[in-house]
C-alpha cells in the first residue's frame, strides 16, 4: 500500500512540475507576443506619422508654388500622383521594416539592442526545434530586466559589451547558420555524435547562461552602490551622529 501511494504522489509531483514548466512558457509567451504588438503598434504609428508629415510638406510645397504660378489642372492632378507613389513608397518601407526584423546591427544603443533582439528571437522561435524554442523562451524572460538595466549604461562601458557582443554577433548567427543548414542534414551526427539540432540547443544554452551572468553581475553592482550609499547616509546623518551634534550644541 505504502509502495502505491509513493507512486502517486511521484506521478502527482511530476505532473505538478510539468504543468508548472508549461504555465511559465506559455506566460513567456505570452509576454514576449505583447511586446511584439506594442513594437508593431508603434512602428506602424511612426510610419503613419511618416507619411503625414511628407504628405504636408508636398502640399505646402504646392500651395506655395500656386501661389506664385497657377498650377492649373494638370499641375493638381500631377501632384496627387506624386504624393500617392510617395506615401506608398513610405508605407512600403514601414510594413517591410515591420514584418522582416533583421538582428540588431552592432552600433545600436543598448535599450534599443535589447528591443530589436528581443523581436528577432521572437519571429526566428517558430522556424527552430522545440528544444531551441525552449532556450529562446528562457533568454526572452531574462531581457526585460536586463534592458532596464543596460539602458543607463553607456553604449562603450565594459560592463555591456558582452552582452551586446551576444544580442548582435554570436546568437543571431547562430541561430542564422542553423537556418543554413538543409532541413535533411540537421539530425547527421558529428565526430562528437552530436546533431546540428543539439548543436543549437547548446550554442543557446551557453548564450542564455552567459547573458544571465552578465544580467546578474550588472543588477549585483547596483545593489553594492546602493548599500555603499545607504551606509554613507547612515553614517553621515543617522541617530547617534545627529544626538552627539544636539549633545555637543547643548
Amino acid at each position: 500500500m505504502t509502495e502505491v501511494t509513493d507512486k502517486v504522489e511521484r506521478a502527482i509531483a511530476r505532473f505538478e512540475r510539468v504543468t508548472r514548466q508549461l504555465d511559465e512558457r506559455d506566460t513567456t509567451g505570452r509576454e514576449a507576443a505583447r511586446r511584439e504588438r506594442q513594437r508593431l503598434n508603434a512602428g506602424l504609428g511612426r510610419t503613419a506619422l511618416r507619411v503625414a508629415i511628407t504628405v504636408g510638406l508636398i502640399w505646402l510645397a504646392i500651395i506655395a508654388i500656386g501661389l506664385v504660378k497657377p498650377i492649373g489642372m494638370f499641375g493638381f492632378l500631377a501632384a496627387l500622383l506624386v504624393t500617392g507613389v510617395i506615401a506608398a513608397i513610405l508605407i512600403a518601407r514601414g510594413r517591410r521594416g515591420v514584418i522582416s526584423t533583421p538582428a540588431p546591427a552592432p552600433d545600436l544603443p543598448n535599450g534599443a539592442m535589447v528591443e530589436r533582439f528581443d523581436s528577432y528571437i521572437y519571429r526566428a522561435r517558430a522556424a527552430l526545434p522545440a528544444p531551441a524554442r525552449a532556450e529562446l523562451d528562457a533568454i526572452s524572460r531574462i531581457l526585460p530586466p536586463l534592458k532596464q538595466t543596460l539602458e543607463r549604461l553607456e553604449t562603450l562601458d565594459p560592463a555591456a559589451q558582452d552582452a551586446r557582443r551576444l544580442m548582435s554577433l554570436h546568437l543571431p548567427g547562430l541561430i542564422e547558420r542553423y537556418q543554413h543548414v538543409p532541413a535533411a542534414y540537421r539530425q547527421e551526427r558529428d565526430g562528437e555524435d552530436k546533431t546540428v539540432d543539439q548543436r543549437l540547443v547548446e550554442g543557446l544554452s551557453a548564450g542564455r547562461t552567459a547573458l544571465a551572468e552578465v544580467a546578474e553581475r550588472l543588477a549585483r553592482a547596483d545593489v553594492a552602490a546602493l548599500e555603499t550609499q545607504g551606509r554613507f547616509i547612515q553614517s553621515r546623518y543617522g541617530e547617534e551622529r545627529i544626538d552627539s551634534e544636539d549633545a555637543s550644541g547643548s
